[in-house]
């Protein structure tokens, strides 16, 4: 089913126009009879069948609703310093289908991307575009924002104690500092040179922690995804299926309690 969202949604019939009215029309050829699903911006989903399709608009009857349920209970921000290239894109898009809440792009001292603030306001348009395509893919309830970019100075200030930062010389296990901030948790991720020192002591001085994702180097846009993926998990944010798997004599070869993704 097609999804989209809206600031707000009229019942029984709510109109569609705009760029999503296109996007029914001329790129998903959608005719009347077929459904599609909008959120509002108070995570309500609506189930619809599109009524009439007529000048650019699109009418759709609400047939149900509901609170969508697909958002994380876990309020992560992602503090990522800007990468090279295209890297920043595929970030936002696959930390979106994760789950995280909002983005926060990061100037630190090794980021080689380094774009002025006329260029940073398009980057910021685009990201968000990206946000929301990512967002409807994955039908969450509502669209992680991708904020201006800012310097780490105010990122740090703006996360305080709820900072959680991936640094390559190593830190706490993931999983115990995600225990003590299962509610809020802001992850700040390092460039391709990752932090300087004088960095990370500030974040500690906020309040925050080190982290390690382990004895290898991730790259900047692998470094995110895993560490996304890890909360998600201990915030029971990502399914775990306890079914037994048995052997030729019905033993679970799991040891029973052992749950998996």
């Amino acid at each position: 089913m097609a999804w989209f969202f809206a600031d707000s949604v009229n019942t029984p019939v709510h109109t569609i126009t705009g760029e999503d009215a296109v996007h029914i029309t001329k790129s998903l050829r959608m005719k009347q009879g077929e459904q599609i699903t909008i959120c509002d911006a108070d995570e309500m989903r609506y189930d619809c069948v599109i009524e009439n399709i007529s000048g650019g608009t699109v009418d759709v009857r609400v047939i149900e609703s509901c609170h969508c349920d697909n958002e994380p209970t876990a309020f992560v921000t992602l503090y990522q310093a800007l990468a090279k290239g295209d890297k920043m894109d595929f970030i936002i898009q696959k930390a979106v289908e994760l789950g995280v809440k909002e983005i926060v792009p990061v100037l630190t001292d090794r980021c080689v991307s380094r774009p002025d603030e006329k260029s940073a306001k398009k980057k910021t348009e685009r990201w968000n575009k990206i946000a929301l395509q990512a967002a409807q893919q994955s039908r969450r309830g509502t669209v992680p924002k991708v904020l201006p970019v800012m310097k780490l100075e105010q990122a740090v200030q703006r996360a305080g104690n709820t900072a959680v930062v991936c640094y390559e010389l190593g830190g706490e296990p993931l999983g115990k500092l995600t225990a003590s901030r299962k509610d809020k948790l802001s992850l700040f991720i390092g460039s391709e040179g990752g932090f300087e020192r004088f960095e990370i002591d500030m974040i500690l001085s906020h309040g925050g922690e080190c982290a390690t994702l382990g004895k290898r180097i991730l790259r900047a846009e692998t470094a995110p995804i895993a560490a996304l993926s890890v909360i998600m998990y201990l915030t029971d944010n990502l399914g775990t299926d306890t079914t037994p798997i048995r052997d030729d004599n019905g033993e679970d070869i799991r040891g029973g309690d052992w749950s998996y993704l």
